[in-house]
């Protein structure tokens, strides 16, 4: 097992926290942590295992080649749109799409089309603007909201673009699967 950086600063962040604990309130404290994480664990569990198949049976069922040509450096505008589009239209929390932007990650996207995926999921969201926003605030501010946000997710994946040409940014690719 392979600990990445990111692991590392979790890890330390873990023990650091439950040093806080064990100072407040002692063992009874860090135990109640404990239990907390596995409830928490339990019902995030369901939904991540799904994200994680998903994501895997995507980078299995669609070629790297097409993932390239659709989603790469090379697709231009066409490839920022059509990862809004799918972004926008991807149901679920983080657990979800996160997984499938890494299969596309290794399946050959690149970093503009996963940002513009990324901000159409989060701003655009047809699930949650059906399911809540228009019930909620009506159909006038939802429409209002939904024109004013669509240009964002490819706005952001063509700052992507141009930031991952930066020589200050060394991850250009996918990690190893």
């Amino acid at each position: 097992m392979n600990l990445t950086k990111s692991d590392l600063v979790f890890l330390a962040l873990a023990i650091v926290g439950g040093g806080f604990c064990w100072w407040q309130g002692g063992l009874p404290l860090v135990g109640a942590g404990f239990a907390e994480a596995g409830w928490l664990l339990m019902i995030v569990l369901p939904q991540l295992a799904a994200g994680l198949l998903m994501g895997g049976l995507i980078s299995r069922l669609v070629g790297r080649e097409k993932v390239a040509a659709l989603l790469g450096a090379q697709s231009g505008m066409r490839g920022l749109i059509l990862a809004s589009a799918a972004g926008a239209i991807t149901p679920g929390g983080p657990f979800t799409s996160f997984p499938i932007v890494h299969a596309l990650w290794v399946a050959g996207a690149d970093a503009g089309a996963l940002i513009a995926y990324l901000t159409a999921w989060a701003l655009i969201g047809l699930n949650r603007l059906i399911v809540w926003e228009l019930p909620l605030m009506g159909a006038e501010f939802t429409l209002i909201r939904t024109l004013a946000c669509l240009p964002l997710p490819i706005v952001a994946g063509l700052i992507a673009r141009a930031l991952v040409r930066l020589p200050i940014f060394t991850m250009r690719k996918a990690p190893a699967e």
